[in-house]
């Protein structure tokens, strides 16, 4: 059975700083991308980062450059997003996706390409 678990979403204040870990299981992580999503209240889900475990290759949505790392750890089948400089805007629920390494490259940071998603995670940023 696949799993994606999200955790680290909270409370923080703008300028801070978060770590969420996103938990996958039920599939060759090494094969597969994770992708970070997020979706604010009233808005569309958007795409914010995407490492494929295959190359280690990265994406980021503009408005999160400079401010979020993506990165993986194999030896846990986790992937992480460094989350710093939070603005208001950051507020959402972050959800991680899976899908296959190949299949993520036409379009990591749209929703059509991903087979699995995880519950997500709060993300609530206050002045």
């Amino acid at each position: 059975e696949v799993q994606l678990v999200e955790s680290g979403g909270s409370l923080v204040q703008t300028g801070g700083s978060l770590r969420l870990s996103c938990a996958a299981s039920g599939f060759n992580f090494r094969d597969y991308a994770i992708g970070w999503f997020r979706q604010a209240p009233g808005k569309e889900r958007e795409g914010v980062s995407c490492i494929n475990n295959r190359d280690v290759n990265t994406w980021y949505a503009d408005s999160v450059k400079g401010r979020f790392t993506i990165s993986t750890d194999k030896t846990k089948n986790t992937v992480y997003l460094q989350m710093n400089m939070l603005k208001l805007e950051d507020t959402a629920v972050y959800y991680c996706a899976a899908t296959h390494g190949l299949t993520v490259v036409a379009g990591p940071l749209l929703e059509w390409p991903y087979d699995y998603w995880g519950q997500g995670t709060q993300v609530t940023v206050s002045s």
